[in-house]
């Protein structure tokens, strides 16, 4: 009689049990167990359907924290505030004595299952995805490997399931909207991030909310969605600046957008804050440098790094963490780019 082997127990299923099931060969089960790459697609995610179906999970011990990478990965980072991102990670990693390995997926917000597929061979100590996240199928796999991550998610989007750190984006933009409306201004234009992204959604929805409190209308010609870089603040401030009826102030989605938009002002001769109020959003440490030195919300972009990244290292040690959100406070930064509206507009 022989005893059940490491990876099975009486009672629960066998990689035998799973391969006849599926109708696959042990060796191909296993090779999905150990995140390999040359599986087909649809193999795979029938041999994954039915190793969750059975809740079939390896046992192995887990890498100790002081060893190994820590892999970084975002779904584009060809932004100012990546920067501030990557310095937090590489600050609580550097103490703890973990490299960093930085990759990203050229805009699209899920991993692409060859780039999963090379995390796993390569079993990383775990990994920090920034305003990105894994699939459901592929939580399953890095659980099953026994790989922890933690998503940066500035639009709070993930499941509770999935260890996530945020930031309150409608806060955020009820703050704003508060500040010029507790100036005077009735008339105020949004240009937000990406429509089909939470976090610019969020904004908009706190922008609506303070003005619901001031028992004011938001005029929909006056809200846009862009995305998050100086070409859309630009572009959209250029096109509600020279209207007739224009805005007497403009919150951008971020201090980029910000930026263009103090650029269309200048363009059409608009003074700022004079003749209009802009505020940023992230607070970008060159948004205390514009001229003049630019209002913006706090987004604290590094705490969020610093937070995720212990996090997933109190994971990595097998400690159990008190919740799966936190979720940091955002602050409004008044500087120069506010005033009053202009008597008469």
């Amino acid at each position: 009689m022989t005893s059940p082997g490491p990876e099975e127990s009486p009672g629960t299923p066998t990689i035998a049990t799973i391969a006849d099931e599926v109708g696959v060969s042990i060796a191909t089960v296993s090779k999905v167990l150990n995140g390999r790459a040359d599986v087909a697609p649809e193999t795979r995610a029938r041999v994954e359907a039915s190793l969750e179906l059975h809740r079939y999970r390896r046992r192995q011990p887990r890498k100790p924290p002081d060893a190994g990478q820590i892999r970084l990965v975002f779904h584009e980072f060809n932004s100012i505030w990546a920067m501030l991102i990557i310095a937090g990670v590489e600050a609580v990693a550097a103490a703890a004595g973990v490299n960093v390995v930085l990759s990203q997926l050229g805009g699209r917000h899920h991993p692409p299952q060859p780039w999963l597929d090379g995390v796993l061979t390569g079993r990383p100590l775990g990994v920090v995805f920034v305003m990105c996240s894994p699939t459901q199928p592929q939580c399953q796999q890095l659980q099953r490997q026994r790989i922890p991550f933690v998503v940066v998610d500035t639009d709070s989007a993930t499941t509770a399931s999935v260890p996530t750190v945020g930031s309150n984006n409608w806060n955020g933009g009820l703050l704003a909207a508060r500040h010029l409306l507790e100036l005077g201004h009735r008339r105020i234009a949004i240009i937000s991030g990406p429509r089909d992204v939470l976090c610019s959604r969020a904004r908009v929805s706190g922008f609506r909310s303070a003005h619901d409190e001031a028992e004011l209308p938001v005029d929909p010609e006056l809200v846009r969605y862009g995305n998050f870089y100086v070409d859309a603040g630009y572009e959209y401030g250029l096109k509600m600046l020279d209207r007739a009826d224009r805005p007497t102030a403009v919150f951008a989605g971020s201090d980029l957008q910000a930026m263009g938009v103090l650029r269309a002002a200048r363009r059409l001769g608009l003074d700022v804050p004079g003749q209009v109020s802009v505020i940023g959003y992230d607070n970008l440490p060159v948004s205390a440098w514009t001229d003049p030195a630019l209002t913006t919300v706090d987004q604290p972009l590094r705490d969020m790094a610093e937070t995720a990244t212990r996090m997933l290292l109190d994971l990595a040690r097998g400690a159990d963490l008190p919740t799966s959100r936190v979720d940091l406070v955002t602050e409004l930064v008044v500087r120069e780019t506010t005033a009053p509206p202009e008597a008469g507009r």
